[in-house]
């Protein structure tokens, strides 16, 4: 297998799949929150319970589907090595490889479907589409959620709905996200002020690996609050235009400062690009803040020889622990950066100029 095909096999479609909002959006995802009636949540679940719950979505699973093949991992029979390469690529939450025992994740073929089996709630049934394309990851996920129905009975309540772990989950349970790249906001240090004022509008914001993380590389998840009291369309329709208002505000600031700054932009946005395409050694932190940069400059039309979805692909692919399973053994962190450095050098010089072919 040649590097181009191992790259594919190792990315989820939602990451190598280009987009016509690429320039800002990088993903739309729908997570669902389920419980089982009649089995304690999975914070006062006891091993027998939890168990139980790994054993009727395992018969779930049996009944026929027309989503493809759904595989199911013990996480904890995975190296931690293995369960990192999961988070990072947004398969499951950080959280949810902490404590592995008695937890599963289901996947499809194509990485845009994963379910997490007794994290906070018994169930966590993820979406993820490219760009900007809430609909389908929420046609997507109801998908997964009526097919599991048929087999599963889940806490319901004529009065509040999806009965979940957290109070902020019940209703429709349903967290719709969309993670935008926001570059120039954060250039102009509007962040500060665009941001805090989602959260009075019920918005929330995350970083790279969602709640509780940092973000990295001027990436961000927006996502709503509540689910109580509103529809699945009605959530994502609010979330869908508050997004555009962010977008509009980023690719506002873009113009003005290819306007007003254009020489100091194009020598920062280069010396990334150099940088990237020379160094020997460089660590994930520095690749995504010098990734981040030549997307940027891509965009704005400043590197037109750089295809704009092979950096948001490596965005993803040198992240540390991806960087390890494609080495295909266990490394030191200097090995990693080495390698990295390597493939970012590779993947720029034979992109750079031509069709991009992913």
């Amino acid at each position: 297998m040649d590097n181009h095909s191992m790259f594919n096999n190792i990315l989820p479609v939602w990451i190598r799949k280009a987009n016509d909002s690429n320039d800002v959006v990088i993903s739309s995802r729908i997570r669902l929150a389920r419980n089982l009636k009649g089995i304690s949540f999975p914070n006062y679940a006891d091993e027998k319970q939890l168990a139980t719950v790994n054993e009727e979505v395992l018969r779930a699973l049996r009944a026929k589907t027309n989503l493809g093949p759904l595989h199911p991992l013990q996480i904890e029979e995975l190296s931690p090595a293995d369960r990192l390469v999961l988070v990072e690529k947004h398969l499951c939450s950080p959280q949810f490889i902490e404590q592995p025992h008695l937890r599963m994740l289901v996947v499809n073929e194509e990485q845009t479907i994963s379910i997490m089996v007794n994290e906070e709630d018994h169930l966590r049934i993820q979406t993820i589409t490219p760009g900007f394309s809430l609909e389908e990851a929420l046609s997507m996920a109801n998908q997964v959620d009526d097919y599991l129905e048929q087999s599963l009975e889940y806490c319901f309540d004529e009065c509040c709905g999806y009965l979940t772990t957290c109070p902020t989950n019940v209703g429709t349970g349903i967290r719709a996200s969309v993670m935008l790249h926001l570059p120039a906001l954060g250039m102009v240090d509007q962040l500060k002020k665009v941001l805090p004022a989602l959260t009075h509008i019920g918005i929330n914001i995350r970083g790279f690996y969602g709640e509780g993380t940092e973000s990295v590389g001027d990436i961000y998840q927006i996502s709503n609050q509540v689910t109580l009291g509103q529809s699945e369309e009605d959530l994502t329709n609010n979330l869908k235009s508050v997004c555009r208002q962010v977008i509009e505000q980023e690719r506002s600031v873009r113009e003005a400062l290819l306007k007003e700054s254009k020489v100091q932009l194009e020598d920062r946005l280069c010396r990334s690009y150099g940088l990237l395409s020379n160094a020997r050694i460089i660590s994930s932190q520095e690749a995504l803040k010098l990734l981040s940069d030549v997307k940027f400059g891509v965009d704005l039309g400043i590197l037109s020889s750089v295809n704009s979805q092979l950096i948001t692909e490596l965005m993803f692919l040198t992240r540390a622990s991806l960087i390890q399973q494609i080495i295909g053994k266990e490394v030191s962190p200097k090995e990693r950066d080495v390698y990295r450095a390597k493939i970012i050098r590779e993947r720029i010089q034979r992109k750079s100029g031509g069709e991009h072919d992913v």
